[in-house]
């Protein structure tokens, strides 16, 4: 977490913790001394760091030389001034999120995430803004936010990709039509140069640009004298083969700076944009802002045909709408078969193949409603919008191609038009198939009016090639998202990604388009440039970026290049050779997969457990700040802010290991215990990750195989049979609770077991959850119940804290439900956390075994505790197959699940006191979407409810309470910690067990915090 200082709290700093993120095998140790006595930043040249910067979110992978995470301006100019000195390539980074292959090279990487990326100052009266490169752009804008102003351009995954990258791409987002390119939002840009030089480009005149100019001076003056060449001798050939448009990121960005000298002022530093750190390192960006718009008004409007969509397109324009979002009847029909979306694109109206989805900002609601009114009166025919029309509103003299219409003006219902929309991308990337939808040509730009032609002729080569892609995202300013189907694990697959995209590339300089509206050149697209451009501006493109780089050192083969015989030559380098867009692909036809072990869990999806290892694309969702992207994944990197504890890095690892790039086993030593013992087993990412990519759940797969080649610790060992230590603890209560307090006790169990000695251990009951119920009985007679549950005594509930369980019975009661105990308390999960999945299987099989007779005579089983209440909905499924455990899979909740499902809690009689809770969900619970469930309970009881949208605690089961996690466990609590601060509630309530353990070793905490069925129980009437 960097701080003000530019110091980082890192959990591993921690005494007691063993891990780095690091591995042992080092490359260039020379060169990693010679540079770390250089910077105040961290130089990483091990195995697992480069393989961790090997890949981005496009298809490519390229081992880097090593990666340095710079503190200050001083330490990039020292890198970059000594590896100029011997030649050796170097590559700035951001958030690594780029489509197009731009931030992975053979190359020096220069991570900026880590300590760069403060916002330096603030002046909202100027409306600028000066921040460091590796400031993400969702934590710029919420700290623009108390102005009313942000950094305008808004790529879709902002809260991860950072401000150096969105100079790098050039980027936009969905409203471009509102805001244009990042370009235009430059205002200054300090940076570093090939030699190390530091210098401040911005805007001059045209006699400073001549004056500083100078062929033969030092490295500044002769690209001032570079920029004034191409501006006095190729004007002519910019303005005539630059495509107009509103979206064009690929090669450098002349026709900006042509455009601005016209004024007689060039901004020196909007060359940067789009240049994809090839010719100078940004180190520090003063950004022009823009106010937050008072409100937003949307239509949407449903089409037969994607066609009929596309020739709208143009005659929308005319009614100056900010955003203008395409999906087809690919997409339409892959939403309606997902459980997430097929709610949200349910609600299309029938015989919907296509829509348009248009957003207006408006300066109220009633202007708002306003345009939409004018839109739908101009567009459609027979659809009654929500406002009158106004007399003198645009009409377009064109036919009516829309069948029906929708509005969207409240922040719930426009929110469901953006999920429609944004529906695309992770159900493109849920492919656990060879052939994957690769992004290679998927953000071409067009003109608008042009669409429907290219289109229709992009489908034809598609058909041509045998296969398919969706058309979806910015259709106002002609940029699809396009990505066909290929296979590259495929001599066939890769030849077809080639002749898609030459094909594809013809097309574009037919319509005037550009092979890049968004994502940039990179790897994919760099190769076509020539035949964008013609060779003559390519050849201008190869001398301006000689000038700036004489030896083609920074992210060399990127946006342009050389031919190949001039390597041969000898003129060139072999690193600054045109790179093609078949080289280095991640998948390729040599590319094997041997997991070394046989799969132990079901994985009911195509290629099995392999199709899940090879499932992250690298988009670095899981990258997100709690505070700006909310949810589960991924809690280590929030708490660390180290690339191995995203998803995205441990999933990357695992596939590098089980395909030979990476010389590890999975089942290694060192390997499982600094690519996966970070891994909480939240679940996170089977949600929060666009591809859904289950990393705790090929962990348990990992640490099993690990566990049968080298054998279980004494504490894992104790942890996966906890179910039986605390059935003898109660059985010896107090005495047992007595025993840790002894003095020296906890010092021995942290030398012989490593449990942490500041952690508050569990303390056991003498009288269980089991005997009360056994003396007590149901209150609720079965033939006169609305439904009868057994409900599950979990460890926890029924050896330690009974009382929720009291209060559960009480609560189920109170709705009329005839209540019994099963007579089992181990559902599994403590031994499937530590991986020892021959155990869990069984216990699963006994208690599928020992419920399901009752299920199939009508009983629910309800749970209390939630890790266990999921252990039975989602981990039993994987642990065995057939109808009995599909049935009790299918019967089994969590308990305020239950009573929300079936709305039990309305036969109850509340009277709750006037308290505002503050509820913090279980992370299992919100990976399998259940988490709203307590929240509506407790609403419809009477209680004031504030839901944080909070991640995990952090105890995570027994990681809480493991010394070498300690540090870690409750770095990741202090986030929670925050949020709670910040919550408007009065008291704290939780479901989990370790939640409540983590809130209650809280240094403001009054206590453990009840579960949300205790204050149920508290406020029955």
């Amino acid at each position: 977490m960097a701080t003000d200082s530019g110091t980082r709290i890192d959990p591993s700093a921690d005494e007691v913790s063993n891990y780095d993120y690091q591995n042992e095998t080092v490359a260039r140790s020379g060169l990693v001394d010679d540079l770390q006595a250089r910077v105040d930043g961290e130089v990483r040249f091990d195995e697992y760091s480069r393989q961790l910067y090997a890949t981005d979110a496009s298809l490519y992978e390229v081992l880097p030389i090593g990666v340095v995470y710079p503190q200050s301006t001083e330490d990039v100019a020292a890198v970059m001034s000594y590896c100029a000195q011997r030649e050796i390539p170097v590559l700035p980074r951001g958030g690594g999120t780029s489509l197009a292959g731009q931030t992975v090279n053979e190359a020096v990487v220069l991570d900026f995430s880590r300590y760069m990326n403060d916002l330096v100052e603030a002046r909202p009266d100027d409306r600028r803004a000066r921040a460091q490169p590796g400031i993400k752009l969702g934590d710029l804008n919420a700290e623009l936010a108390d102005h009313g102003l942000k950094f305008a351009p808004d790529p879709a995954w902002g809260d991860k990709s950072v401000l150096g990258g969105a100079i790098g791409n050039n980027s936009t987002g969905a409203h471009s039509l509102q805001y244009g390119k990042t370009d235009a939002y430059i205002e200054e840009c300090e940076v570093v140069l090939a030699d190390g030089t530091v210098t401040t480009f911005g805007e001059v005149t045209r006699e400073e640009l001549r004056d500083r100019a100078d062929p033969d001076g030092d490295l500044e003056a002769r690209i001032y004298a570079e920029i004034e060449r191409i501006l006095a001798e190729e004007g002519e050939e910019i303005e005539s083969h630059y495509p107009d448009l509103k979206r064009n990121v690929s090669g450098y960005n002349l026709d900006w700076v042509l455009d601005d000298a016209q004024d007689g002022t060039i901004n020196v530093a909007s060359l940067l944009a789009g240049s994809e750190g090839t010719l100078a390192i940004v180190t520090e960006a003063e950004v022009s802002l823009e106010p937050i718009p008072e409100t937003k008004s949307m239509g949407l409007l449903a089409y037969e045909g994607l066609i009929e969509a596309m020739e709208d397109v143009a005659d929308i324009l005319e009614h100056d709408p900010a955003a203008v979002e395409v999906l087809d009847d690919v997409l339409i029909d892959l939403a309606q078969d997902t459980a997430e979306f097929e709610d949200v694109v349910g609600m299309l109206p029938e015989g919907t193949r296509a829509v348009l989805i248009v957003e207006f900002y408006a300066d109220d609601e009633e202007s708002g409603r306003q345009k939409v009114a004018d839109l739908l009166a101009d567009r459609t025919n027979g659809v009654n919008p929500a406002a009158d029309p106004t007399a003198d509103r645009t009409v377009v003299d064109t036919p009516i191609r829309a069948f029906d219409a929708m509005e969207a003006h409240d922040e719930a219902k426009r929110e469901k038009f953006w999920k429609m929309r944004k529906s695309g991308l992770p159900i493109l990337l849920s492919r656990t198939t060879d052939e994957k939808h690769g992004s290679f040509i998927e953000d071409t730009a067009i003109p608008p009016a042009n669409l429907p032609e290219y289109v229709a002729d992009f489908q034809e080569i598609l058909e041509e090639h045998d296969t398919f892609a969706s058309f979806y995202a910015h259709a106002g300013p002609g940029v699809l998202h396009i990505r066909p189907l290929i296979n590259t694990k495929s001599v066939e697959g890769v030849e077809t990604m080639e002749s898609i995209a030459d094909a594809v590339t013809d097309l574009v300089v037919k319509y005037g388009g550009s092979v890049s509206g968004e994502h940039g050149d990179g790897r994919a697209r760099t190769q076509w440039n020539e035949k964008l451009y013609g060779a003559d501006l390519w050849e201008t493109f190869q001398e301006l970026k000689s000038v700036f780089d004489p030896d083609w050192l920074l992210n060399p083969g990127q946006v342009v290049g050389v031919d190949a015989g001039e390597v041969e030559s000898g003129a060139m380098p072999e690193r600054a050779r045109t790179v093609d867009m078949t080289e280095n692909l991640r998948f390729d036809p040599e590319y094997e997969f041997d997991a070394g072990f046989d799969p132990a869990l079901e994985w009911d999806n195509d290629n099995g457990m392999q199709g899940i290892v090879e499932l992250c694309h690298g988009c670095g969702g899981c990258r997100g700040p709690q505070e700006t992207t909310g949810g589960v994944m991924c809690p280590t990197y929030r708490a660390s802010e180290e690339e191995m504890t995203t998803t995205r890095g441990r999933a990357n690892m695992l596939r590098q290991a089980m395909s030979g790039d990476l010389p590890d086993d999975p089942t290694d030593e060192e390997f499982m215990h600094e690519v996966l013992d970070l891994c909480i087993g939240c679940k996170g990412c089977a949600k929060d990750c666009p591809s859904e990519v289950d990393m705790a759940k090929l962990k348990a797969e990992v640490t099993h195989a690990y566990h049968q080649e080298h054998g279980s610790s004494l504490r894992d060992k104790v942890f996966a049979n906890v179910d039986a230590l605390a059935g003898l603890g109660s059985s010896f209560a107090p005495l047992s609770n007595l025993a840790t307090k002894v003095p020296g006790a906890r010092t021995v169990l942290e030398k012989a077991v490593g449990i942490a000695p500041d952690r508050t251990l569990p303390s056991f009951q003498r009288t269980t959850l089991q005997d009360w119920f056994d003396e007590r009985g149901p209150q609720i007679p079965a033939d006169e119940a609305e439904r009868r549950a057994l409900l599950f005594p979990d460890t926890y509930t029924n050896y330690s804290h009974p009382e929720v369980g009291k209060a559960a019975v009480r609560v189920l009661e109170a709705a009329g439900v005839h209540v019994q105990l099963a007579d089992r308390t181990d559902s599994g999960r403590p031994a499937h956390s530590k991986g020892f999945l021959d155990q869990s299987r069984a216990t699963a099989k006994d208690n599928v075994e020992a419920l399901v007779p009752a299920v199939k005579e009508g009983w629910d089983v309800v749970l209390v505790e939630p890790s266990d209440a999921v252990m039975f909905q989602s981990d039993y499924l994987d642990l065995l197959s057939g109808e009995d455990v599909e049935t009790l899979a299918a019967n089994a909740y969590g308990v305020c699940e239950y009573l929300d499902t079936f709305r039990l809690d309305e036969a109850a009689d509340w009277d709750v006191p006037a308290e505002t809770l503050t509820y913090h969900g279980h992370c299992h619970q919100k990976a399998t979407k259940k988490d709203h469930h307590a929240v509506g309970v407790l609403r419809r009881a009477g209680y004031d409810v504030d839901p944080l949208d909070s991640g995990c605690c952090g105890m995570a089961g027994s990681f809480g309470y493991e010394a070498e996690h300690f540090s870690m466990s409750k770095a990741i609590g202090s986030i929670l910690f925050d949020q709670i601060g910040e919550s408007r509630g009065d008291t704290v309530v939780a479901p989990g067990a370790s939640c409540r353990t983590q809130l209650d070793d809280w240094d403001e905490s009054d206590g453990e915090p009840p579960h949300p069925v205790e204050k149920l129980d508290a406020a029955l009437a």
